[in-house]
């Protein structure tokens, strides 16, 4: 397996982590935006589960770390430490076994992730992690349905273009479309550190329609 695209998530996060750190006086980043923080904290916890499943030792480690506090954004340097162990581990050869968001219990157990992170009250975490079983639903159904799922440059497709691609081939309803259309928002407000632009209610609304959206159509 090409685990080059695991890495690749995870060197964009380190590399932010490293611009962050030398924009700041403290180790801790204390002095800079709270979103910023939130929102880097938010994506290398959801990409941590993403890669690894969620029980694996690091997403392990993370919960440990986040029950010390409720706000994620004290946790920055301990999160980005399991984020950089994963990467070397991963690059050395260390992990046989990567959880590939490909099967039906796997979408299961990110789901029920994402319902656990929600009712600990970190909302914006669960809104990454839902937002990626949603994605990789819609490459999965796209891929079982002979559409492309990368560009011409062999880049992965997101969420809307394969939402549009799969409306426009009827796999589903225009109604199914729309209401996609807006769960990707939300998915990437939560990913950009637009955290007021959406409530936890609405994030487990969007967990409600994702459960129903793999059960209808991963098998």
């Amino acid at each position: 397996m090409d685990y080059s695209i695991f890495i690749k998530q995870l060197d964009d996060l380190i590399r932010l982590y490293k611009t962050m750190r030398s924009q700041s006086q403290y180790e801790d980043l204390s002095e800079l935006p709270k979103p910023d923080r939130q929102s880097l904290v938010t994506r290398a916890v959801a990409a941590i589960h993403r890669i690894t499943g969620v029980n694996s030792t690091y997403s392990n480690e993370v919960e440990r770390i986040l029950k010390l506090s409720p706000q994620l954004h004290v946790h920055m340097t301990s999160i980005i430490g399991v984020t950089q162990a994963l990467r070397e581990d991963i690059n050395s050869g260390y992990i046989a076994n990567l959880a590939g968001l490909v099967q039906a219990d796997i979408f299961s157990d990110f789901l029920e992730m994402g319902e656990h992170l929600l009712k600990e009250g970190y909302k914006d975490a669960a809104a990454v992690i839902v937002g990626s079983v949603l994605e990789d639903t819609l490459r999965k159904l796209a891929g079982s349905n002979e559409i492309n799922t990368t560009n011409d440059k062999g880049k992965p497709l997101t969420i809307e273009p394969l939402n549009n691609e799969l409306a426009r081939k009827n796999i589903y309803s225009k109604l199914i479309q729309k209401q996609i259309t807006s769960w990707a928002d939300l998915r990437n407000n939560a990913a950009h550190g637009h955290f007021d632009k959406y409530d936890s209610k609405q994030v487990e609304m969007m967990i409600l329609f994702v459960q129903t959206f793999c059960s209808d159509n991963i098998k």
